[in-house]
């Protein structure tokens, strides 16, 4: 049946809400149960929308407050507030309060690397020499240890 997984202790967390899975990128469980299921189609239903792309873009490598990102994606604060609502019910983006000041930052690297797979996919996608594969490319360097440098593709 499934192998059994070895649960380690990390570090300086000694609480046992703290452990590390060992080869928990390798290890693929059989089945997908439908709460996980479920979950996955509203984070892609969430990215379902050009404007939500536009801020979980924006909001790659930095944090970023409503007004910053309105004037990032070229819309109202009051619409971008809205969708930022959504993404945050949805757990993709979470928030830190200063002063009167929200600011929004990417949930977590596996909603950073989603996010960079599916530009870079439609990058791919659209023909030609992809952007982010130009040394010059300003949409964003490509992640070491990418699929595509390992097997030459392009």
């Amino acid at each position: 049946m499934g192998a059994t997984v070895r649960l380690v202790r990390y570090g300086p967390y000694q609480s046992t809400n703290y452990y590390l899975r060992m080869h928990a990128d390798t290890h693929r469980v059989e089945g997908l149960a439908d709460e996980h299921a479920a979950f996955a189609v509203e984070v892609f239903r969430m990215l379902a929308d050009l404007t939500r792309v536009r801020l979980l873009w924006a909001l790659l490598d930095q944090e970023l407050s409503v007004g910053e990102l309105a004037a990032v994606v070229g819309k109202p604060a009051a619409g971008v507030s809205q969708h930022l609502a959504k993404l945050r019910m949805a757990r993709l983006v979470r928030t830190r309060r200063e002063g009167t000041t929200v600011y929004y930052r990417i949930e977590n690297s596996h909603i950073r690397q989603l996010i960079q797979d599916a530009v870079y996919h439609a990058d791919h996608a659209s023909g030609g020499v992809p952007e982010h594969h130009r040394a010059d490319s300003v949409v964003g360097t490509p992640v070491q240890g990418n699929r595509d440098s390992e097997t030459g593709g392009t």
